[in-house]
């Protein structure tokens, strides 16, 4: 390889390619506070690094020595030192691990993939490529007896080191686009050395960016891309899901039928990468690749992979040609030290977020509050939060005026079919009592109208609607709500809650039940949208 000089970040690179924009209008998610949904079962924690990482466990040391020396390995922390200094056992102090999905059309050693193989997986050579619509955090407080999983929609508006404010998705791209001008510029022609060095450069800009928005120092970094996430799916004969109801989705090309399926290869892509069409878009993206995730653990878990000598083998390959780790990850010596971490709690959370807003071009971002993030991070890392400022608390299920007691009519104002049928339904699923439900005269603007003296009713509704404006009416009786939702309401803009989570029993029975709390658990198939 030809020697190359350190690569300069412009301070104004072009914004880089998002993917193509929709057909037709996508639908917003609703604000959140940060969903949490626990992982309790034995051996989830080293399954989903076994899962990114290797896939592997129960493999004989030997076998781990054979795997690592077939991954590719990449200068993730640049200059710095890798995360933490850390002792023999490197759980003591804690640890921090990034999980990365790439939507690369190459390989982990930088080959491009085929054409027949970019249109199976439903992508092609013109679009995409270095957007990391997967991103998560792994927290092992010290000790290593629990660990969290974080998820960060890959639409959070975050700032990018030298670039300024874009969703984070688009770190590694501005990163890697940087460094290949950089390098040609300094005569380097060589494809595969391009590939390498630049996408290093992606890795460390998206580190940076997290650490920057999270307040989290990352020790290690686990990347796979497209292909690789269909072949190992592929490789341990599929994972189990369960879907609320049946999809037929064009973008993606996802089509399911509602309840349990087992799927893998390209369905398995598709499923997890499904945005347009479902209520919560990204959010519900997430929430099925935490489902999935957990999936996946029981599944290489289970004797079907661990006894298969075929099937490990083909895992063994499928990992080795699409997962890239930072230099310094030391997979026995980490394995050795997880063992216990099988004992705990793992759970999955994704951060607290948002509305959609608009960006300065145009693209719906998700608003995040990095002082919340790093708070919220902060605790899961086994930090005492400061103490909760009551204010926060404004609008939070358990709060204010009781639901039952305030009766609410949604007039549809907006001009979109059934909004106020939906937001009604909505609402009464949420305690509030149905009220009338009709048409208005077209407003720009939604409000949320009380009685005389009962702001706080009005002010409990228009939070649940994602932060609406109030006003008085004194023409309205007492414990009467009355909602015009204008042209600015989008479906799905509510803070309420999605419905509990389904969990299906595998057992042999058929039985069906509510999975406690909304877990996402290692024994149950958790049903979702």
């Amino acid at each position: 390889m030809q020697p190359t000089q350190p690569i300069a970040r412009t301070e104004h690179a072009p914004l880089y390619a998002d993917e193509p924009e929709p057909l037709e209008p996508a639908e917003k998610p609703r604000r959140g506070t940060g969903s949490r949904v626990a992982l309790g079962a034995a051996k989830t924690a080293i399954a989903l690094f076994s899962v990114m990482i290797m896939s592997v466990t129960g493999y004989s040391w030997a076998t781990y020595r054979d795997l690592g020396s077939g991954l590719v390995t990449s200068d993730v922390f640049g200059h710095r030192d890798n995360g933490r200094q850390q002792g023999p056992n490197p759980l003591e102090d804690g640890m921090d691990i990034l999980l990365v999905g790439n939507d690369s059309r190459t390989d982990a050693h930088g080959n491009m993939l085929p054409a027949d193989v970019l249109a199976s997986l439903g992508a092609s050579d013109d679009e995409g490529g270095d957007l990391t619509d997967t991103l998560i955090m792994v927290r092992i407080p010290p000790g290593g007896d629990a660990a969290s999983a974080v998820s960060i929609p890959r639409d959070s508006y975050v700032n990018v080191p030298g670039y300024g404010m874009h969703k984070v998705n688009a770190a590694f791209g501005f990163g890697k686009r940087a460094a290949e001008e950089s390098l040609r510029a300094q005569g380097v022609t060589d494809e595969r050395q391009l590939h390498q060095e630049a996408s290093a450069e992606g890795r460390q800009l998206l580190v940076q960016t997290l650490e920057e928005f999270t307040g989290v120092r990352i020790d290690h970094y686990a990347e796979v891309n497209l292909l690789g996430f269909a072949e190992i799916t592929k490789a341990i004969g599929g994972v189990e899901v369960c879907l609320l109801e049946p999809v037929d989705e064009f973008r993606s090309g996802a089509k399911f039928d509602a309840g349990v399926q087992t799927i893998s290869d390209v369905d398995a892509l598709r499923f997890v990468r499904q945005r347009y069409g479902l209520p919560n878009s990204d959010l519900d993206r997430v929430v099925r690749q935490q489902v999935f995730m957990a999936g996946l653990a029981r599944k290489v878990l289970s004797s079907d992979t661990l006894t298969n000598p075929a099937r490990l083998g083909e895992l063994i390959d499928a990992v080795q040609s699409s997962v890239v780790l930072d230099n310094g990850f030391d997979i026995p010596t980490f394995l050795e030290h997880a063992q216990h971490i099988a004992g705990g709690d793992m759970e999955f959370d994704t951060i607290p977020v948002g509305a959609f807003i608009k960006d300065s071009i145009g693209q719906d971002v998700i608003e995040v509050d990095p002082a919340t993030v790093q708070q919220f991070m902060a605790e899961l890392g086994g930090v005492p939060a400061d103490e909760p400022d009551p204010a926060d608390n404004v609008g939070r299920p358990g709060d204010g005026p009781d639901p039952s007691s305030i009766t609410v009519a949604v007039r549809n104002a907006a001009g979109t079919p059934g909004l106020a049928a939906q937001v009604m339904a909505e609402l009464t699923g949420a305690g509030y009592l149905e009220g009338t439900v009709d048409n208005a005269n077209p407003r720009a603007a939604s409000v949320v109208r009380h009685a005389a003296g009962e702001q706080a009713n009005a002010q409990s509704v228009a939070d649940a609607l994602g932060g609406l404006v109030i006003e008085e009416d004194v023409n309205l009786p007492a414990g009467s709500v009355s909602v015009f939702l204008g042209e600015d309401y989008t479906a799905g803009m509510s803070n309420i809650g999605p419905r509990p989570l389904t969990s299906v029993d595998d057992g042999t029975d058929g039985s069906t039940g509510e999975s406690e709390e909304g877990q996402i658990t290692a024994d149950g198939v958790v049903c979702v949208h």
